[in-house]
């Protein structure tokens, strides 16, 4: 099962709307994923819709250091405990919308990452609990400011300024989130290529953990981590997130966002 959140053209105006995904089109959904929701029968064409981030949520938690291979390259110890920080909800980017540089930068650096949407309250719950906590997966970047992540700082500048945390096109169901392909490009060229299998901690022990330091609701996210072979972004670069059964998540760097 594929969720999607899209916007379309209703009465000369625009509207917001929950779906499924099925091969060439979309069919609504009366209600959303988080809560009860059925089939109206009513579908419309994907050429049609612009794909929305597929969920709004409380916080956006995210897992630093999570393959060893991505540590090694930043030159850091694989910590005891997991490296958790928070992105703000304001830092949220739709699929196909731009990543704004800041003033004072001239590069970001891109995170490809495997995104958890979290579909009930959660807390203190174990690994083997976990999959009845989860709605699905889908695509993060975790675009970072590189020259704000010093060492022994906070990362929240770095990683919290508007458009810095990209995530869609689709919520994917179902799926084993530890066995998935990883992969940039920029400018259609490959740049991380990876598997989840290679993370330190799997998606359902990430959620036992983190619900255990703080209430999981309904939309949160909780990011997985990123694999080796960051690098750099520059205005004008376009840039792709590609994951296993979940699909592209393409963006844009520019100076303004349009």
């Amino acid at each position: 099962m594929r969720f999607v959140r899209f916007l379309y053209k209703k009465d000369q105006e625009f509207a917001a709307a929950w779906g499924l995904l099925h091969e060439d089109e979309i069919e609504f959904i009366e209600g959303n994923p988080f809560a009860e929701w059925k089939t109206t029968g009513e579908t419309i064409k994907i050429y049609k819709v612009r794909y929305l981030a597929p969920t709004r949520p409380q916080k956006i938690i995210c897992s630093g250091l999570n393959y060893a291979n991505h540590a090694k390259e930043m030159d850091m110890k694989i910590p005891p405990d997991p490296v958790i920080f928070l992105k703000p909800p304001s830092s949220i980017q739709h699929p196909e919308g731009d990543i704004v540089m800041p003033p004072d930068c001239k590069e970001l650096d891109f995170e490809a990452e495997l995104a958890i949407i979290i579909k009930h309250r959660a807390k203190n719950i174990s690994p083997e609990e976990a999959k009845d906590y989860i709605l699905g997966y889908t695509c993060l970047n975790d675009v970072t400011a590189r020259k704000y992540q010093t060492p022994g700082s906070q990362w929240t500048r770095s990683k919290g300024y508007d458009t810095f945390c990209p995530i869609g096109p689709i919520i994917s169901c179902g799926i084993n989130p530890n066995r998935l392909d990883i992969k940039t490009f920029l400018n259609e060229e490959e740049k991380q290529s990876s598997n989840t299998s290679e993370m330190i901690i799997n998606a359902e022990k990430l959620v036992s953990i983190v619900s255990g330091y703080m209430t999981l609701n309904p939309g949160d996210i909780i990011s997985t981590g990123t694999p080796s072979g960051v690098g750099k972004m520059v205005i004008g670069d376009v840039v792709e997130v590609v994951i296993e059964k979940i699909g592209t998540l393409r963006n844009y760097v520019t100076d303004e966002e349009i």
